[in-house]
């Protein structure tokens, strides 16, 4: 088991590589063999999306295991502030937990209390969970894992968000920022490619690097994106959704084999 909830966290190994950014992708689709597939692909880390998509904790709860086997860190965007759904990811092993629109330190600060055990946090001990490899984890390496190798991201998604971005990031728990382009854009009435959201998205990346936090990015699959991401200051991009990633493969397959037509005799 490469993954074994204690030791360290994959993620972070992977934000320390100096020489590239963590690889990653969103998991939409509630089937243990897609995370076998991302983990076969070899990227860095996974994130569960129980924001946008069908997935059930249940379902979750098989991805986590199944990635901890295979090495890639599981990272959960659950869809709010709900406790229950935070523990219970966080006991099935989940890596790190996304939080969707962080637009204040006080939002910030609740977070990390779901995701901390105290006095940092509120959060509740489940050490006889796969967490705490099912009670076999000493006590004291299952509340280390929890404080120090668990992260917290915290999603800066609206123009009050990227104006708090370094007083979020500074708060003492929240371990990484990533911008939502997406609802950023949508909440100013803009495109992602105006350049008003790129100056907003640039504020963010600097006030983040100014508090010695990193900053990733929901990005593209191609080299072109993921170069973007890196000259941008991102240290972490997921590239496109599994979802999306099989669409665009099969459409490119499908493409491909129409141009095959039948030579077709004369009379």
């Amino acid at each position: 088991m490469t993954g074994l909830p204690g030791q360290s966290s994959r993620f972070r190994e992977s934000l320390a590589d100096v020489h590239a950014p963590a690889l990653g992708t969103w998991v939409k689709i509630p089937a243990m063999e897609i995370m076998e597939l991302v983990a076969l692909a070899g990227f860095d880390f996974a994130v569960i999306d129980l924001e946008h998509s069908p997935i059930t904790l249940e379902s979750a709860y098989q991805l986590i295991g199944t990635a901890l086997y295979l090495g890639v860190a599981p990272l959960v965007r659950v869809p709010g502030t709900d406790a229950g759904v935070v523990q219970r990811m966080l006991d099935a092993g989940a890596e790190g937990i996304m939080m969707p629109h962080v637009d204040t330190v006080e939002q910030a600060r609740a977070a990390v209390s779901l995701v901390r055990f105290p006095p940092l946090g509120s959060r509740g001990v489940g050490a006889t969970s796969r967490a705490g490899a099912w009670g076999a984890l000493p006590r004291a390496d299952y509340l280390r894992y929890g404080q120090q190798e668990v992260v917290l991201i915290a999603q800066i998604e609206s123009a009050v968000a990227v104006r708090n971005a370094g007083a979020i990031a500074a708060v003492d728990g929240v371990d990484a920022l990533l911008v939502g382009a997406a609802d950023l854009s949508v909440s100013e009435g803009r495109t992602e490619s105006d350049p008003a959201i790129a100056a907003l998205i640039a504020v963010t990346i600097e006030q983040a690097r100014a508090a010695g936090v990193p900053v990733g990015n929901a990005g593209g699959s191609t080299v072109e994106a993921v170069r973007a991401a890196v000259d941008a200051g991102f240290r972490f991009t997921t590239m496109s959704n599994d979802a999306s990633l099989f669409g665009a493969a099969a459409k490119a397959a499908v493409d491909a084999a129409r141009t095959v037509t039948y030579e077709l005799e004369g009379p």
